[in-house]
């Protein structure tokens, strides 16, 4: 994947989305991610730094080394930690395909979403394994649009989100990618492989919720190609506007959303 190939874009729009969906989620996708003091971490597609301030956070004494393909991604990131007071993170401009780290520099790995942007996950996963010391963890979070379940039902809902899968697909990535972690951990040669699928559940008795990941996150992320998916004739503006309103819809006080993220851990 090219730094221009991120289907999403790099706009201050995105990355605010990028920081809100981090934190909202921090809970239900990384509350069990902590690494041992000392442990030498690879974090794989940093971005913006959203996750990596959670990763660093939650692993105090551990030394995380957060790369990104795209400069200005990483300098965002660097930024970011700095206000936060992040001291244990080094960041660096680096390919996932040409990491330059010896084999079996890193305790662990840690990528989250990732993968569904890669033409060649299985690739990439390899390429992270040779990094890993013998007996060392990786760690791999990934979402699945197709895992979209909400009321009020709404046919142009459903489509406006193909459309963004669509879209991912044309760009070479693979917004379905959660449900297939299992067997791209294995493909790539990894031992023990565990999933878990993790579920964000919605109504209005969760504002914080409704507000963070249905509203700021998740109908942010259509959002945010509605002119590339008009662009390319996948959706006329009548059936996109729909669509978008019919996911505000599931905000309202009668209204539920459903998603459902994938976390896979596995021993090289």
């Amino acid at each position: 994947m090219g730094a221009n190939d991120y289907v999403h874009g790099y706009s201050d729009r995105e990355r605010s989305r990028l920081r809100d969906q981090a934190n909202t989620l921090a809970g239900i996708l990384h509350h069990d991610t902590v690494y041992p003091a000392g442990s030498r971490v690879l974090e794989a597609g940093c971005g913006v730094g959203a996750q990596t301030i959670i990763l660093a956070e939650h692993s105090p004494g551990a030394a995380v080394t957060s790369v990104d393909l795209s400069p200005a991604s990483v300098e965002k990131a660097r930024s970011l930690a700095r206000q936060n007071g992040i001291r244990n993170v080094d960041f660096q401009v680096a390919d996932i395909f040409r990491l330059p780290f010896g084999d079996g520099t890193f305790d662990h790995v840690f990528v989250c979403f990732v993968l569904e942007h890669l033409p060649r996950p299985v690739e990439a996963l390899a390429a992270l394994k040779r990094v890993l010391k013998p007996g060392g963890t990786i760690t791999v979070i990934e979402g699945d649009h197709g895992s979209c379940c909400f009321h009020p039902e709404s046919l142009e809902a459903t489509r406006a989100i193909r459309c963004l899968v669509d879209l991912q697909r044309s760009a070479g990535g693979n917004a379905l990618i959660g449900r297939e972690l299992y067997p791209l951990i294995a493909s790539a040669g990894f031992r023990d492989v565990r999933v878990s699928p993790r579920m964000v559940y919605v109504d209005a008795s969760r504002p914080g919720l409704v507000e963070g990941f249905t509203m700021n996150t998740f109908t942010a992320m259509v959002e945010g190609v509605r002119g590339p998916a008009l662009a390319s004739g996948l959706i006329d503006e009548t059936t996109w506007d729909k669509g978008i309103a019919g996911l505000y819809r599931t905000t309202a006080s009668d209204g539920v959303f459903c998603y459902t993220f994938f976390k896979g851990t596995a021993i090289k």
